[in-house]
């Protein structure tokens, strides 16, 4: 096996007294590990960051061997992880993709949507100008998966207009008329979401306690738990950031 690609470090985990196993989404080889030689180094260190760009190059001989990694660095985003709530988005976000998806399988549309998320973390002057961007990313992660939620249409009456909620077991969108009466027990559903364009603060929490649910029900599951603790983490730095 022989790789060249562009890649964004999804996690880096010590391997001996040197080394380092990273994983890193490509655009067309999905989740691909590697053990970088040195990874531990102080040259190394800066580049393998969760959330930096790199050039990666992965060698083995056969597709059941850990490949050696090589990589040069492309753009870093290391010094986000000084700033307290832009870390937690960063932490999140790739821990969620190391966990959620699987190895070698290509997945272009996250892998560009999860490059955009970034940016506008690295780019917006305070949260709320990224927030509603991982909140995209995570539906759109639940859908690549297999668990995407049908906000078009009314799960109950199948009518298109006035959405205004989503029930928690079906995923489905609900509109105003059918929920009457059953407010309390469905998620409210923001605009930003089904149209588009820009967010608020209740709006982003409301898109936020969706898809938490559903990636902690139908994804992040036994093992792959773990992770949600960073989401706790940044909801909470969030809350207090609008507070």
């Amino acid at each position: 096996m022989h790789i060249v690609a562009d890649a964004i470090v999804l996690s880096v985990r010590h391997h001996g007294e040197h080394g380092a196993v990273v994983r890193a989404l490509t655009a067309a080889h999905g989740v691909q590990p590697g053990y970088v030689r040195g990874g531990r180094s102080r040259q190394h260190r800066p580049v393998l960051q969760p959330g930096n760009a790199v050039l990666g190059e992965w060698r083995a001989r056969t597709g059941d061997q850990l490949a050696a990694l090589t990589v040069e660095p492309v753009h870093s985003r290391a010094a986000l992880h000084g700033e307290p709530l832009a870390a937690a988005a960063i932490e999140w976000v790739t821990a969620l993709s190391a966990a959620a998806l699987p190895e070698l399988q290509p997945y272009p549309r996250l892998y560009a949507a999860l490059s955009a998320t970034l940016d506008a973390v690295e780019a917006a002057p305070s949260a709320r100008g990224w927030a509603a961007a991982l909140a995209r990313y995570e539906l759109l992660l639940l859908a690549e998966l297999g668990f995407g939620l049908d906000l078009t249409r009314c799960a109950a009456t199948g009518t298109t207009g006035d959405l205004g909620y989503v029930s928690p077991k079906s995923g489905g969108a609900v509109s105003r008329a059918a929920a009457l009466g059953y407010e309390a027990r469905l998620f409210a559903l923001p605009a930003f979401l089904v149209e588009g364009g820009a967010a608020d603060w209740p709006d982003i929490h409301a898109a936020l306690a969706i898809t938490g649910h559903f990636l902690g029900r139908d994804i992040l599951l036994d093992r792959r738990a773990e992770p949600l603790a960073a989401r706790e983490r940044l909801v909470e730095r969030l809350n207090r950031a609008v507070a």
